[in-house]
């Protein structure tokens, strides 16, 4: 087998192992809509257990680009490729952190406390879950068009974490008593607003990959 042939099979390897890393992920974000849904505590800490996997593949996942450093050297494209799938792991590993950060809050936050935000949290998760499957889609189809979409949309987010922010700013002006357990439901929202902006980066290293270029700057 030809150097090139084997270094192609070896990106083919890690393109699998990267998309498995974004089913896991998107997966945790399911799994917290029907864990804030039927206020299954159960579930939730599933989510906690399962980052550990999202943890190991990126741990695996690493070790083969730096030994394709290593052993190909590659150069150019080649190298934007490589360094580009070692940016992604680290944003799709931070989007497991977040979804276990939530599900050990879920945890603790009263039933009652679910039930007056979830009409707000499910949405946001729902669109960041989008994001995030879209977003990692276009890194392993290497499709531009939709990395910019996904880059698009985050502003759906954004508006969404504003809304749920100013609602809870009224509900906490108006009732004092339950103002810690307002600030977990805002806190919740961060997170999901902060999974939106790892999908963004997922998207931002896609036309990196292409192009040479992050965030409108000229790298190599």
């Amino acid at each position: 087998m030809t150097t090139r042939k084997l270094y192609s099979e070896e990106l083919v390897q890690l393109s699998e192992s990267l998309e498995e890393m974004g089913n896991l992920v998107e997966a945790s974000l399911k799994n917290l809509f029907f864990s804030i849904e039927n206020k299954d505590m159960q579930l939730a800490e599933r989510i906690v257990a399962d980052d550990r996997n999202v943890n190991n593949l990126e741990r695996s996942i690493e070790a083969q680009c730096l030994m394709l450093i290593t052993t190909q050297q590659p150069i150019a494209q080649d190298l934007r490729t490589v360094s580009s799938i070692l940016k992604v792991v680290t944003d799709i590993e931070r989007i497991g952190d977040h979804a276990s950060d939530i599900a050990e809050l879920i945890q603790q936050m009263d039933h009652k406390q679910l039930e007056r935000y979830s009409g707000h949290l499910q949405p946001m998760i729902a669109a960041s879950r989008e994001m995030v499957h879209e977003a990692v889609s276009a890194f392993v189809a290497r499709d531009q068009k939709k990395a910019n979409d996904v880059i698009a949309s985050d502003d759906i987010i954004d508006k969404l974490f504003d809304k749920v922010k100013n609602d809870i700013v009224i509900h906490i002006k108006e009732d004092r008593s339950d103002a810690i357990e307002s600030l977990d439901a805002l806190m919740l929202a961060k997170y999901l607003e902060r999974i939106g902006d790892h999908a963004v980066n997922i998207c931002e290293w896609e036309i990196f990959r292409e192009t040479g270029t992050i965030q409108n700057t000229k790298v190599f």
